[in-house]
């Protein structure tokens, strides 16, 4: 709840002409009726770190980068007639190819369970380690880094950049600017035209694009993309993270005192206060109130205050202040990943382990298992062929000149395999009909179906004069794969005259 600022009393006249304190409530409320609801931003100018955690975000930005960009040129062989590109999704031929999995659009189940799991992944490693995809594996946070990096080879470090944005405009400071968001421009290009290639075959796609042969959707795509990536990444940055990302509202549901995290170590840190050289420790802490661990957080936080929504988990702080601990001769990771029960247990004089094994943990990993165990299970014993049936309800049945019953079908064959592949027709549940093919020998009961394509057939079931049936009888219309004896079944129903 929002109280009013406890107010000073100012006098007034009272009817007998004294004077009395009564509170500026009137003042308070007109000020807090012009403040402005909306706060400008603080940029952020985080300054460059050396130590650990900074190399392992290094390596793992050039690593995801160069997934990225380098895996639509992989070929991955799928025999004559299929696209040799190892990861494709084919909108024009329907199809989505992941090294020796081909996802066909009635399969989109497949990709709803790999999102299953990657969510599940999250919840996991945010319940043992905190936001540590935020802040090592996130796009926004390697594309950010990656702009920062170009920003500091251009303008320089923290305090140049600083100095340089207070600078009145001049020929050098243009020059500086425009590079810069030169550069950002190209790698945001770069990002866009490499999503663009894991939608079409990159070889023989990439020159007519680059020259201007290219359908209108895809530089649709390629703008869309190039924008969204040079402002998110080089304008918003933390206000990403910040306002627009959902995760840090809801990550708290996922971490309890036992996650790792980034902590300031405040019973070993505290009382603060600037430290000269060769003067006692005695009754003071380690933190020398520095400000490096807020100079170098990409978000501009103090991580000395605890917990916060903006904290992406990146650790940078911890190699700023690990610097400064070692100049002034003081044990390291002042700042550190540990959880709370454990500094609550330093705190009080007590030692306590890690506890990676909680019921939350446990039921992650279970769910993981499961989801991941179905999904193996369903690829692994999927059809290569289906069939689909259509009775005609237009009429609904014929009866033909000599007094028999005749239904209609359009039976759909989809062969997933590579090869054309023959298969032998027939139906259960309707024991005294007889099945033909249109446009065949009656006794002639295959047909064929070309690879990785859908063949299309016109088939009849006839019931002899004379044979009594309700009104719908359920029938299982078959195709059966003759190289392999896989079968396809398809339920329908066969209609007949009211008896």
């Amino acid at each position: 709840m929002n109280h009013l600022p406890k107010a000073k009393p100012v006098p007034s006249a009272a009817a007998d002409g004294t004077t009395v304190g009564e509170p500026e409530v009137a003042s308070v409320a007109s000020q807090r009726a012009e403040a402005p609801l909306y706060a400008h931003r603080i940029k952020v100018y985080p300054k460059s770190v050396a130590g650990p955690f900074r190399r392992i975000k290094w390596v793992l930005l050039t690593v995801f980068l160069a997934i990225y960009y380098l895996v639509p040129w992989l070929r991955w062989d799928r025999g004559p007639g299929a696209p040799d590109q190892a990861v494709l999704i084919d909108l024009p031929g329907r199809r989505a190819y992941f090294l020796w999995i081909e996802i066909w659009p009635q399969e989109v189940y497949y990709i709803t369970g790999l999102l299953v799991l990657a969510a599940l992944a999250l919840f996991l490693v945010t319940s043992l380690l905190g936001r540590v995809w935020c802040g090592y594996a996130c796009p926004q946070t390697v594309w950010t880094d990656l702009y920062l990096l170009v920003e500091r080879l251009i303008e320089g470090d923290r305090n140049a950049r600083m100095r340089l944005d207070r600078q009145p405009w001049s020929a050098g400071k243009l020059a500086r600017k425009a590079a810069k968001h030169a550069i950002w421009l190209l790698i945001a290009l770069a990002t866009g035209g490499a999503w663009i290639l894991y939608f079409v075959d990159a070889p023989s796609s990439i020159g007519p694009i680059l020259m201007g042969q290219g359908d209108a959707g895809v530089y649709v795509f390629v703008a869309l993309f190039t924008t969204t990536t040079y402002l998110l990444a080089g304008w918003a940055r933390e206000q990403v993270c910040t306002y627009m990302c959902p995760w840090p509202r809801f990550q708290a549901a996922m971490l309890d005192e036992h996650s790792v995290i980034v902590t300031y170590q405040k019973w070993r840190g505290d009382p603060r206060g600037k430290h000269k050289a060769g003067t006692s420790w005695e009754g003071r802490g380690d933190c020398i109130d520095c400000g490096q661990c807020i100079a170098v957080c990409p978000t501009g936080i103090d991580i000395r205050d605890g917990q916060q929504l903006e904290c992406i988990g990146c650790g940078l702080c911890v190699d700023a202040c690990d610097g400064v601990m070692a100049k002034v001769d003081r044990p390291p990771q002042l700042i550190t990943w540990d959880t709370l029960a454990r500094q609550d247990a330093k705190a009080a004089g007590r030692t306590a382990g890690f506890r990676w094994w909680r019921p939350r943990v446990v039921i992650y990993l279970a769910l993981i298992a499961v989801v991941g165990s179905v999904m193996v299970a369903a690829l692994a014993l999927r059809p290569t062929v289906e069939l689909s049936a259509l009775r005609d309800r237009s009429p609904l049945w014929v009866v033909l000149a000599d007094g028999s019953i005749r239904n209609a079908y359009t039976l759909k064959i989809l062969n997933k395999s590579r090869d054309e592949e023959r298969y032998r027709l027939a139906f259960d549940g309707l024991p005294q009909a007889r099945l033909t093919i249109a446009g065949s020998d009656e006794s002639d009961h295959t047909v064929a179906a070309h690879p990785d394509a859908v063949a299309t057939y016109r088939i009849f079931l006839s019931v002899p004069a004379g044979v009594r049936l309700p009104e719908s009888t359920p029938v299982t219309l078959t195709a059966t794969r003759l190289s392999t004896g896989e079968t396809a079944r398809r339920d329908s129903v066969f209609l007949a005259p009211r008896p």
